[in-house]
């Protein structure tokens, strides 16, 4: 998830989530991100990269946007607007899913929580949060179900490390049952006298939570988990470890491997497209590539030669031919090496494929590796 770069040039006035004067007090360096003031590191990416591997890292994601969906046919509009199937959730269970548009392409990624049956939680991307609402509203019309943006309501955080499953409960009442979810299940409770929603869930390849709770009440969860996970190694991260744990776990970012330009096959989301659950927009073309192949295909590589791909660098064989671009590049802590996702041409992307990477007229020998480049034991 998470749409935009770095280094987006704001054109208006950058907004700030609830924890940006914790995050300047703590002297993290702040950036533009996808209309936001955010923080891109406090030690440093290094370290903050590696806590999280080996202990335990608290982001702020309070940019983030959150989407009600509620009416006797919330189910039926959802199900009709992205590709996975809500059908087989039950209540208090989340579910990772896509926004799709009539050609196959991802509007946005999202995650769908089941509070009941005419009642879901949606959470979207930041930038996309106010275009996610106008499509839901748009293309919900003929269903019998009301949509409300709540964006600006919730702050969240996430804490993810192999040592979180140890800090949560430390916040007492009911975190301590809430540690206890199963991955993708969510809970909904009362704290710090305002409603929460704590999902086992999390963006970068490691255990761990994410916790939306009121504007209000941010700043002060926040604090508590600081002050409590420190004894297990917890430490604040920001943007740029998000960025290089995401990809280390392959997973996608809106802006780079998702786009309404790219379709959800090509995009390696093939695992959540359910031709089976019947028609939605886009199922047409989704359903033909799932059975015969998309011309496209998102791969791993790893670059041979000194140096780094990055996104929007152009990829060709060993002929001289384009085949493709870097999405994603970059040298990981964890791996120690240059790597990255890209969208190859077909005949392209099984694994050993040799490939060269454009960087600055320099072409860089690169091979496509088996994805995900980390995955936690």
């Amino acid at each position: 998830m998470e749409a935009a770069h770095l280094s987006d040039s704001p054109s208006e006035p950058l907004r700030r989530t609830p924890l940006y004067q914790s995050h300047v007090d703590l002297g993290a360096k702040m950036v533009p991100f996808a209309g936001w003031e955010m923080p891109v590191q406090y030690a440093g990416v290094i370290a903050e990269h590696h806590a999280v591997r080996q202990q335990a890292g608290l982001f702020d994601v309070s940019h983030m946007g959150e989407i009600w969906v509620s009416g006797p046919e919330a189910e039926k509009a959802i199900q009709w607007m992205t590709c996975n199937n809500l059908a087989v959730l039950v209540n208090g269970r989340a579910q990772y899913n896509a926004i799709i548009n009539p050609q196959g392409g991802v509007v946005d990624d999202i995650i769908v929580y089941r509070v009941g049956p005419e009642r879901f939680f949606v959470c979207v991307n930041a930038s996309n949060a106010e275009r996610d609402f106008k499509w839901f509203c748009e293309h919900g019309k003929g269903f019998k179900a009301v949509f409300e943006n709540v964006s600006d309501s919730f702050g969240q955080v996430a804490i993810q490390g192999p040592n979180a499953i140890k800090i949560l409960p430390l916040l007492g009442g009911p975190f301590v049952e809430a540690a206890g979810l199963k991955p993708f299940f969510f809970s909904q409770f009362s704290f710090l006298g305002a409603d929460v929603v704590c999902a086992r869930t999390g963006y970068t390849g490691e255990d761990g939570f994410e916790v939306f709770i009121s504007a209000e009440r941010t700043v002060e969860l926040w604090s508590r988990l600081l002050e409590l996970g420190k004894p297990h190694g917890l430490v604040p991260a920001g943007l740029g470890a998000r960025d290089s744990l995401r990809l280390e776990a392959c997973y996608p970012l809106h802006g780079h491997e998702l786009g309404e330009d790219i379709t959800a096959i090509e995009s390696g989301l093939g695992w959540i497209v359910k031709p089976e659950k019947g028609a939605f927009i886009g199922s047409e073309t989704l359903a033909r590539q799932k059975k015969e192949g998309a011309p496209r295909t998102l791969v791993a590589f790893e670059v041979k030669d000194p140096g780094i791909a990055r996104h929007g660098d152009q990829l060709f064989d060993g002929g001289g031919s384009k085949v493709g671009w870097v999405t994603s590049g970059t040298k990981t802590p964890t791996l120690n090496r240059s790597v990255g996702l890209a969208i190859v041409a077909s005949p392209c992307s099984a694994e050993g494929t040799q490939l060269l990477a454009d960087v600055r007229g320099r072409r860089l020998q690169c091979a496509v590796v088996k994805k995900p480049l980390y995955s936690r034991k």
